[in-house]
């Protein structure tokens, strides 16, 4: 047990290490220039990496009549689902109650 404890956190541990490494930079240093003006092998964060979001086209103008039409069939289909939702809803609550009238009388 304590081994299987040990890989584990040894495991844990590596997986830290490995994906919380900061960016690092290293300096190759050439004859002719300085060592702070060239840096190789700089690793970039990867938001760096992602493509940049691009921009959307304005949306189309909606016209305010047209939208109350349509918020009011909205509405009114809501009101006739609801309404048979209800005679359903009836209908089963009336259903179960016969039924258990009936069950009692046998």
């Amino acid at each position: 047990m304590a081994k299987v404890r040990g890989l584990l956190l040894a495991g844990l541990l590596g997986m830290l290490l490995l994906w919380a490494a900061p960016a690092q930079a290293a300096v190759v240093e050439t004859a002719g220039a300085p060592a702070a003006a060239q840096v190789a092998g700089v690793i970039a964060p990867a938001e760096a990496l992602l493509p940049a979001p691009r921009q959307t086209q304005p949306g189309p103008v909606l016209d305010p009549t047209q939208t109350d039409k349509a918020n009011a069939e909205k509405s009114r289909n809501k009101l006739i689902a609801g309404g048979i939702a209800v005679v359903l809803l009836a209908i089963v609550f009336f259903g179960r109650r016969a039924r258990s009238k009936r069950n009692k009388g046998d």
